[in-house]
C-alpha cells in the first residue's frame, strides 16, 4: 500500500511533536559516538552504560515515529536529529579526547626536533630508519590524546618538511601511567 501525505499536519502540536523526535535524536545518536569511541577504547562499563541509554531513547523515538509515520514532518525531524546528533557526538568526542597516542614523527633532522620536543618535556623515543629518499630519524611521543593536537604544529615548527602520523593507544605497559613530566619547579 503506497503511502500518502494527503494529510500533512503542520500544527504547532505536530512541530512539537517533531523537535521532541529531533532532539531525542540528536541524543542517542551522539550516545551512539561515544559508546563506539569507548568500546574502541576497551572501556567496556562505561559502554555498557551509555549503550542502555542510548537504545532506551532509540525506542522510544522509533515508537513516536512509527506512529505518525503518515506525517513527513516526523520523518525529516527524524533525520534530522541524526544528522545532527552525529555532529555532536564527534564534537563530544573530540572535547573529552580520553585516552593516549603515539605520535611519530619522520624526519632527516631526529637530533634537532627530539632535542626541541625534550626541552619542551615532551617524552621522545629516537629511531634510526630508511625511507625512500634515504636514512631518517622516527621519533616515537607517548602523549594523552589532548596534548596530541599540539604536536604536529610544533613538530612542523622545528622542522617544516617532517611526517607524522598519530595513532590512538588501546593500553600499555608503562610503568608510570603519567606520559609528561611535570613542569619544571613542580
Amino acid at each position: 500500500m503506497p503511502m500518502s501525505f494527503d494529510s500533512l499536519d503542520v500544527s504547532w502540536d505536530a512541530l512539537g511533536g517533531a523537535a521532541l523526535i529531533a532532539l531525542a535524536r540528536m541524543t542517542d545518536v551522539a550516545l551512539a559516538v561515544l559508546r563506539m569511541s569507548n568500546t574502541a577504547a576497551g572501556r567496556r562499563k562505561s559502554a555498557w552504560l551509555i549503550g542502555f541509554f542510548e537504545a532506551l531513547i532509540w525506542v522510544f523515538v522509533v515508537a513516536g515515529v512509527v506512529q505518525k509515520i503518515n506525517n513527513p514532518v516526523y520523518a525529516v525531524a527524524y533525520a534530522l536529529g541524526f544528522a545532527t546528533g552525529t555532529f555532536l557526538g564527534i564534537t563530544a568526542e573530540q572535547f573529552f579526547a580520553r585516552g593516549e597516542q603515539v605520535v611519530r614523527v619522520f624526519t632527516h633532522h631526529g637530533d634537532v626536533l627530539a632535542d626541541g620536543l625534550r626541552e619542551r618535556g615532551y617524552r621522545v623515543t629516537q629511531m634510526d630508519g630508511r625511507g625512500r629518499d634515504g636514512p631518517i630519524q622516527i621519533l616515537f611521543i607517548h602523549v594523552p590524546r589532548k596534548k596530541a593536537r599540539e604536536l604536529p604544529p610544533l613538530a612542523r615548527l622545528l622542522d617544516s618538511t617532517c611526517f607524522i602520523v598519530i595513532d590512538d593507544v588501546r593500553s600499555s605497559s608503562a610503568a608510570s601511567r603519567r606520559t609528561m613530566p611535570p613542569a619544571a619547579g613542580k
